[in-house]
Parts: structure tokens; C-alpha cells; sequence
């Protein structure tokens, strides 16, 4: 089993995706690669949040999310910055009411919201986070 906190030992995505133990990481990565055209970057986080390893996955030099993996899910953090931030408030109407919900508790700070999108199923969840990462990639 891959220790994702072993600072020393960088895993490949497929064994970040044998830890989470959930198909839908591989899925969201692909999707995310397919769409973007960009490949990931798995960087060693000392976060006192969340360390260890995470997926980035980066287009234009932004961070279009960043992915801490735990057993069975995997947390997707959307950063809604300034630029995005009206084109999110209209989109949140359609989002699933637990999107919204989170959207309302973030603090924003700097002009941003750092938004951690808990994943294990391919619910609204799932499809909103995909969104909100498509208007990332829209204010490149």
C-alpha cells in the first residue's frame, strides 16, 4: 500500500487511484485531462490541512483544482477566485443544494474561495465540481 505521507517516495497517479480504492478518481482525472488537455502534477503538500500527496492539474499556469486522495473518496478543491466569482454565483442555482451550501459556509479571503468538494459517487456533486472546474478554465 503506498504511504501518501512518505515525503521521499513521489506515487504515480495509479497509485494514488489503488489507494483512494474508488473508480470514480480515475474517472474525474481522465475527465479532466480529456477536457483540459493537461496533464497532471503530483506534488508533496507540507499543509497542515492536508499533507502528504496531491494531484494538480494545472492549464495556462492555473491550477484548475487540486485533488488530496482518502481512502474511498477524494476531496476536489476549486479555488473561485475574483474572475470567476459572478459567472459561479449564476451557475449555483442549478447546483446541487449541497454545492451551494458549501459555496455559503467557505469564507472568502483575498477575494477568494477555497472551495473542498468532498467526491465518492457520480452524483450532482460530481458534475457540479466538473463545472465550476470548466469556469476555471474558461477565465484562463
Amino acid at each position: 500500500m503506498t504511504d501518501l505521507q512518505d515525503k521521499q517516495t513521489r506515487p504515480t497517479l495509479e497509485e494514488i487511484g489503488a489507494y483512494v480504492r474508488n473508480p470514480l478518481f480515475a474517472r474525474f482525472c481522465g475527465e479532466i485531462q480529456e477536457t483540459h488537455q493537461c496533464a497532471e502534477k503530483i506534488e508533496y503538500s507540507a499543509c497542515s490541512l492536508a499533507p502528504g500527496w496531491n494531484v494538480k492539474f494545472k492549464k495556462a499556469g492555473k491550477t484548475l483544482c487540486t485533488i488530496y486522495p482518502h481512502e474511498q473518496y477524494f476531496t476536489a478543491m476549486v479555488v473561485v477566485s475574483r474572475k470567476e466569482k459572478a459567472a459561479v454565483e449564476a451557475l449555483l442555482p442549478s447546483c446541487a443544494p449541497a454545492l451551494r451550501e458549501l459555496y455559503r459556509e467557505t469564507r472568502e479571503g483575498n477575494g477568494q474561495r477555497w472551495l473542498m468538494i468532498d467526491l465518492e459517487d457520480e452524483g450532482p456533486l460530481y458534475r457540479d465540481a466538473l463545472r465550476l472546474i470548466q469556469l476555471r478554465r474558461s477565465a484562463v
